[in-house]
């Protein structure tokens, strides 16, 4: 199986703090650094989870050239983030159609697009991946309309972005709810192993992933909704970003 993923990456930083006292200066605690993680994150911890759940498939990865780093100050005994520093985001330079892009995408039997809408994919370039891919899923953070979501197979939103989207009329939408679980047509399906939410960094990429891995072999969108949502309730019962 050939899974090909399409987005923005990142390397997601965390950098984990005790906190002693307040800053004399300002009413805010000083922060004394403890230990760093460090991690691919945004389309890279798509990849990272496709090769946890199913290392034998073949995985590749069309991102920016620019280098983007989110570092997250967090007080390590209580995981609360006290700052978050997002750095080469402001320019990044434009997905460009090849025709090994064309070969790529015949050849590749699931794509899925991280889409952070920062500049690296358009409106136009969305549909065109969409009506070139086999079996596609978007999990995208722009304000998306019918033209766009209609091309695929599965569109992804979390709770959030699906009111922000309450207009799309096309019936592909999953909207993940957290503990809740996630719907899909009006219909919610349970998480049925509900964990204490310790860290939601990189769950929404754990559910596309086993979402769509499990649907690839099986068919069954129900089925493979249960199973994302056991996966990614798993990870967010840990600190940072991890995979299943």
């Amino acid at each position: 199986m050939n899974i090909l993923v399409i987005g923005e990456v990142c390397t997601d930083k965390f950098i984990y703090c005790k906190i002693d006292r307040l800053s004399p200066e300002a009413p805010v605690p000083v922060l004394t650094p403890v230990r760093t993680t460090k991690n691919s994150g945004m389309a890279g911890n798509v990849i990272s989870n496709l090769k946890a759940l199913e290392p034998s498939y073949y995985t590749m990865l069309l991102g920016q050239n620019e280098v983007i780093t989110k570092t997250r100050y967090i007080e390590e005994k209580s995981n609360h983030m006290f700052l978050r520093v997002d750095e080469g985001e402001d320019k990044i330079t434009p997905f460009k159609w090849t025709q090994d892009i064309d070969i790529i995408l015949g050849q590749s039997d699931v794509v899925i697009v991280s889409d952070y809408n920062k500049g690296f994919l358009s409106n136009a370039d969305l549909k065109e991946i969409a009506r070139k891919s086999k079996l596609s899923i978007l999990d995208s953070k722009r304000k998306l309309t019918d033209d766009i979501t209609k091309g695929f197979t599965f569109v992804k939103l979390n709770e959030s972005e699906s009111k922000a989207n309450l207009d799309l009329a096309i019936g592909n939408i999953i909207v993940t709810l957290g503990s809740k679980g996630a719907s899909y047509n009006g219909k919610l399906i349970p998480q049925t192993n509900p964990q204490e939410t310790i860290d939601v960094s990189g769950a929404g990429d754990t559910f596309t992933a086993a979402f769509i891995l499990n649907y690839y072999k099986h068919k069954d969108i129900d089925q493979a909704i249960v199973w994302a949502n056991l996966m990614a309730g798993g990870v967010v019962s840990k600190r940072g970003v991890v995979t299943p």
